[in-house]
């Protein structure tokens, strides 16, 4: 099993129970998270400042989308993936080559989403 030890993580995600998922699975992985956010306002603040090797966006916020924080993150070259229920075709054509993770999703699809990111 890869390990990720060292990874810093941002992670923006609105549900609280799967929020705290995430971050065991992150944390099982060896990941560190270093901020874990669930509004879009917080989000942005945070993607302008924060110091991460990675981060992982839910998609849907609330009702609003996380797009201006991943613009944000790309501008500061900051990997990152999408996390939706959606799938790619909930993405603007801008987004269209960044990792998804499809919710539901095991440890296993994590890992193989964060490995990808970090190719990149």
């Amino acid at each position: 099993m890869t390990s990720f030890t060292g990874i810093r993580v941002l992670l923006v995600e609105d549900e609280g129970a799967i929020a705290m998922l995430i971050e065991e699975m992150l944390e099982d992985l060896g990941c560190t998270v270093v901020a874990s956010v669930a509004q879009l306002a917080r989000a942005l603040q945070v993607a302008n400042v924060v110091d991460v090797d990675l981060a992982i966006l839910d998609v849907n916020l609330a009702g609003e989308r996380v797009f201006p924080a991943a613009r944000i993150l790309r501008a500061r070259n900051i990997p990152f993936l999408f996390s939706t229920g959606y799938g790619v075709s909930g993405l603007p054509a801008e987004f269209a080559d960044c990792p998804v993770l499809r919710k539901p999703f095991a440890e296993t699809d994590l890992q193989l989403k964060i490995a990808l990111t970090l190719e990149c």
